[in-house]
């Protein structure tokens, strides 16, 4: 059976996993990305497309930040703008509580300079008057954006090809071992390979990477459920969510409006399916936010795998049994924008920086050291 050599062996070849075998190759070191699947096929390819910072946590900020830099790169980089444009990101208010928990945010993340704009009444009928009455503000983030999803990972992977990583999809690793002082991890078909460092970026199944190594993290599974309309006269040029959450939508440049919101449910063979009390409920929430989807044809709907921490951070870092083993999965959701600068620190990992800051927020590390405090 083919045995491959290399020095870091990436399980996962969603955008996290490319853009470390990216910047990995960019600083000349082996790697080779290992995909059960096809590259970026699971959830780097089905998620809404949101290159949102707003709303995200303190600590995930930093990550945010270096991130927006890279999407503005991704023609130099993997060939590819992927359709990104910065076209805004407004955050909703159904309420005055909402506004002054968006008001409360904006002082929270002053630091970051995300240009928080808090816009209510006339002046948010004279900016966007294809919203529904009911909406009662919002906060703007004017340099966030949209990309397609579908085009990113692929092309990340292809980019790292470019610059010598191997790809091997459609290999399924079934076991893996630490075999002296490498790994050796042994596919369904009999391919075989050995790697000084291994990263686990497997997306919803990172939990069950893990485990093979003894790490014991509690991950959680969901199915978010996602639709895209027939092709609309402009409605609105921002990417939207909600305070809250349970919805979000943007309409992308052939006018066709993607939204999601809720939950489906697994089906057999690790695919899933929109849940029907979600779509019920995006029947509901979408005219109420934009009166023009009231009588929208929807023409596609579906649902992703992912995977979810209670912390809604992921673990991004060394696992606390086995050297040489990093941990990069678990984004609960708002993966896409910051995977390319995750990809960026877990490579800086392995070459002996640690750049990510409140490491201890990532750390997975973490729920064990919670196991042993409760």
């Amino acid at each position: 059976m083919s045995l491959v050599h290399t020095e870091v062996a990436i399980i996962g070849a969603g955008l996290v996993g490319a853009a470390t075998a990216l910047a990995l190759r960019r600083a000349g070191i082996a790697a080779v990305l290992v995909e059960r699947g096809l590259c970026g096929a699971r959830a780097s390819g089905v998620n809404f497309g949101g290159v949102r910072r707003q709303g995200r946590s303190v600590e995930q900020l930093y990550l945010a930040q270096r991130a927006h830099g890279i999407w503005a790169r991704l023609p130099e980089l993997i060939g590819t703008d992927a359709e990104y444009v910065r076209s805004g990101h407004l955050k909703l208010a159904r309420s005055q509580a909402d506004l002054e928990r968006l008001a409360a945010y904006r002082e929270q993340v002053r630091d970051f300079d995300l240009d928080l704009q808090i816009i209510e009444g006339a002046a948010l009928r004279r900016r966007f008057p294809a919203l529904g009455p009911d909406v009662a503000g919002g906060s703007l983030c004017p340099a966030d954006g949209q990309a397609n999803p579908r085009l990113v990972a692929p092309a990340y992977a292809h980019a790292a090809l470019r610059h010598g990583a191997r790809l091997l999809e459609h290999c399924a690793i079934v076991q893996a071992d630490a075999h002296g002082d490498d790994f050796l991890l042994c596919a369904a078909d009999g391919r075989r390979i050995r790697a000084a460092w291994v990263v686990n970026a497997a997306g919803a199944w990172g939990a069950e990477v893990a485990s093979w190594f003894g790490d014991v993290l509690p991950l959680q599974i969901k199915y978010p459920t996602m639709l895209v309309t027939e092709p609309l006269t402009p409605q609105i040029g921002v990417s939207l969510g909600v305070e809250g959450g349970g919805f979000y939508a943007r309409q992308v440049a052939r006018g066709n409006v993607v939204m999601g919101g809720g939950y489906g449910a697994a089906l057999p063979g690790n695919r899933s399916r929109p849940g029907r009390a979600a779509l019920a409920a995006l029947g509901r929430t979408a005219p109420a936010i934009l009166p023009a989807l009231a009588h929208a044809s929807v023409i596609r709907c579906w649902s992703g795998i992912e995977g979810y921490f209670s912390d809604k951070n992921p673990v991004i870092g060394a696992s606390p049994a086995v050297p040489r083993l990093l941990h990069a999965f678990g984004f609960s959701g708002g993966g896409f924008q910051i995977a390319p600068a995750v990809g960026e620190v877990v490579a800086e990992m392995i070459m002996g920086r640690n750049t990510l800051m409140m490491p201890e927020r990532f750390a997975p590390a973490r729920w064990a050291d919670a196991a042993g405090a409760s």
